[in-house]
């Protein structure tokens, strides 16, 4: 191992580039095993780990940015009818939160934890000597320690990228219609673009095919999310009958009881109409 790759103002994350190393060396030992030595798909591997530890995590985060982008709306009505009370607004927030089960940094801890493995791994990468460099080859890519020379793993992980949050919003309409949303649709992809340009190609393409097992996750999150949103909607509208049909009731029953009090206030005065006439 080389370990001159330098982590600069990293540097106390170098013990997480040397147990990325030893992983790496671990799982291309297992590619030799199984006849198929390759430190490419030792690095695949790699994300698939990952992936599998952060699996409960990120699928709270996806619930929680769904149920986020479902309940703008609501939140919008909320700041408007109590822009002068701002504490009965956070109230109302927090209960609308709550009834969705949306925890605001979910989406937060996910990548909180990922930036170690992401910049442990590009020192691992950039210090790691690739034996024999051949395996170290993947398709048109000579070294996965150096940049793609045609930077074709950086503009993947731009599109999944672009894919992921674009198949995010498609169970909300009102999400696709947000201009902040919109506007984030392109400049994270083009961001992550301009990062992963200079970066060693084995980390994008760690990146990559996490983005693309992201977005396999975030397709049966979405048919799941379909499934929660009919059922709420049919909730929600037998509440609205039943809130109507209440109110219809109150409002019969009120009738009913100014009728009788009417009728018994013509019937009281009619003896005294007798009498007068007497």
């Amino acid at each position: 191992m080389n370990n001159d790759g330098g982590m600069g103002i990293y540097s106390f994350l170098q013990p997480v580039a040397d147990i990325i190393e030893k992983v790496i060396t671990a799982l291309y030992q297992l590619t030799v095993a199984i006849g198929f030595p390759s430190y490419a798909l030792a690095i695949i591997m790699i994300s698939i780990l990952i992936k599998i530890i952060l699996y409960p995590l990120m699928q709270k985060q996806m619930k929680s940015t769904m149920n986020m982008q479902e309940v703008q709306p609501k939140l919008e009505y909320l700041q408007k009818k109590y822009k002068n009370n701002p504490e009965k607004m956070n109230e109302e927030v927090m209960k609308l939160y709550k009834e969705y089960d949306i925890n605001p940094m979910a989406g937060c801890l996910p990548l909180l934890i990922q930036m170690p493995i992401l910049i442990g791994l590009f020192a691992a990468l950039r210090q790691y000597d690739f034996q024999p460099l051949e395996h170290a080859a993947f398709f048109w890519i000579p070294n996965l320690g150096e940049k793609d020379p045609f930077f074709i793993l950086p503009v993947l992980v731009a599109l999944t990228m672009f894919l992921q949050q674009k198949i995010s919003m498609a169970t909300t309409p009102s999400a696709a219609e947000n201009p902040t949303m919109k506007t984030m649709l392109y400049v994270m992809p083009a961001m992550m673009l301009f990062v992963c340009w200079s970066m060693p190609a084995g980390l994008c393409l760690y990146w990559a095919f996490f983005s693309i097992l992201s977005i396999v996750q975030q397709f049966f999150m979405n048919k799941q999310k379909r499934k929660e949103m009919e059922a709420r909607a049919e909730r929600e509208a037998a509440e609205k009958e039943k809130r109507i049909a209440e109110k219809k009731a109150k409002m019969t029953a009120k009738k009913a009881t100014a009728g009788k009090a009417k009728k018994k206030e013509v019937t009281e005065t009619e003896p005294a109409v007798e009498e007068h006439e007497e």
